[in-house]
């Protein structure tokens, strides 16, 4: 009897679950649901809709029943950095406000009144996004401090998902760090830090790694999902359930886990705090069995996903890649981490005020625009890649590209270009692989992380591209 495994794996624009079992040494993914996900304006702000959330995840969860697939656990990634406060009754107190929203903008010079820029990355190793936890909560205190005063505890999106379908709290480690409140020495809250902020440090929940079992399902879950499971922490981060995924076992290689953001770096078993570090916009966000991903957060694929949808979803990505490959010789070149293409609302007008600004051809058709978007990120790998290798005193011979990007033939090639290093596309459903490593490393499925990776290449290869 085959055993099944649960990825629920919620994006910032949809949602899906992926079912795994092994087949002849191979992992074998199956999706079995899908739903649109989004923020949306509410009370002046952008917003979750935590209700479609946690409907969807119990009729994807029924689904599995339904077609006889029963898994032996789930677990639950989404993006970083979001919460929600609970009451004593636990309830939401106020919105699950995104990151995306306006309401952090000065909240960093607040924090710096309390604490340098610089102290505050020497003590935590994170780097400074305005959308970062730490800000976001110092928006609450400002705005609605009678949330932080009567909240009896703060659950980052997925923890509270799980404590939705099993009643327990727990706070998953790689999510945990990316709030900019935790010591990456020993692992935990930086209570010293919370205090100093003002922030109640009796609303952090206990930190547990992936492969922590939150509990069994509730028994009034059981019964609308139809069975019993238990859920299980995988790196409950999508970009660290990503990089579990990534197919190699050398120490010689950059990752990209290319999707609505790039996030280039490489594995440490410690983290860089210094200056330098700090300078060049790096962070050192957990990863599995404590690993670091030194990293950097570059715009990635919102840009392209965002003009597509204001070409009405007229082209696919495919074909938006074979037309910037036509375009191939359009001169012009953006900077894709400016602030201006965070949100806007019209990405295509933001691209060609950019432009104008900078005195540069202003892209017109789908093609120039795709053209620049692709080639703007491929020369910000090639200036990322040299960072990392002028910070970390080595050099590298090759980049990993996991997730839905890998798939961006047209990029990666301009990637192996502006890099100088061989690259290897794949897998595709990087974030729900790692998702599903965890949980099948804590059933013993399989002995290792390093077993675990060579079974991942086995499983779903790669393409290769040359500089």
């Amino acid at each position: 009897m085959e055993k099944y495994y649960l990825a629920i794996d919620i994006g910032a624009s949809s949602g899906r679950h992926i079912l795994c079992h092994m087949e002849a040494g191979k992992m074998i993914l199956e999706e079995v649901w899908r739903f649109d996900n989004g923020m949306k304006e509410k009370n002046g702000h952008l917003c979750w809709d935590i209700e479609n959330l946690k409907e969807n995840i119990i009729l994807g969860m029924k689904q599995c029943a339904e077609i006889g697939k029963i898994p032996v656990s789930v677990g639950i990634d989404t993006w970083a950095v979001d919460f929600v406060l609970l009451d004593e009754n636990n309830d939401i107190l106020g919105d699950a406000v995104g990151y995306r929203d306006s309401r952090t903008t000065g909240m960093d010079k607040r924090v710096y009144d309390v604490i340098s820029l610089e102290d505050l990355y020497g003590r935590t190793g994170i780097q400074k996004q305005i959308f970062n936890t730490i800000y976001q909560l110092m928006a609450v205190k400002q705005e609605n401090p009678e949330h932080l005063e009567k909240a009896v505890s703060m659950l980052m999106i997925p923890d509270y998902l799980n404590f939705v379908l099993t009643g327990n709290k727990a706070t998953e480690y790689t999510n945990a760090t990316t709030t900019q409140l935790v010591n990456p020495e020993t692992k935990d809250w930086d209570f010293e830090l919370i205090k100093m902020l003002g922030y109640n440090e009796h609303i952090f929940e206990k930190i547990q790694m992936p492969g922590y079992v939150v509990g069994d399902l509730l028994p009034q879950m059981q019964q609308r999902i139809g069975y019993n499971c238990q859920v299980v922490l995988p790196a409950t981060h999508d970009t660290g359930s990503a990089v579990l995924s990534v197919p190699t076992n050398s120490d010689d290689a950059v990752y990209i886990s290319s999707g609505t953001w790039s996030l280039m770096g490489i594995e440490r078993m410690d983290a860089d705090c210094s200056m330098a570090s700090m300078k060049a916009n790096f962070t050192n966000e957990g990863g599995y069995d404590y690993r670091f991903r030194y990293l950097k957060n570059i715009m990635g694929l919102w840009m392209i996903q965002s003009v597509r949808h204001e070409l009405n979803d007229a082209y696919s990505f495919a074909k938006l890649c074979e037309m910037a490959a036509e375009n191939t010789d359009f001169p012009s070149r953006v900077d894709v981490n400016d602030d201006c293409f965070l949100a806007p609302k019209n990405m295509i007008k933001a691209i060609q005020d950019y432009c104008t600004a900078k005195g540069e051809p202003v892209p017109e058709t789908p093609g120039q625009l795709a053209t620049v978007i692709y080639q703007s990120l491929a020369d910000s790998y090639g200036d990322t890649v040299k960072e990392i290798e002028e910070i970390s005193g080595r050099n590298y011979s090759k980049i990993h590209i996991v997730g839905g990007g890998s798939n961006a033939d047209y990029l990666n090639q301009l990637t192996a270009i502006a890099t100088g290093k061989i690259v290897y596309a794949g897998p595709t459903e990087a974030t729900a692989i790692g998702n599903l490593t965890a949980q099948m490393l804590k059933d013993g499925v399989f002995k290792s992380l390093g077993d675990a990776r060579n079974c991942i290449f086995a499983s779903f290869g790669v393409k290769t591209f040359q500089p």
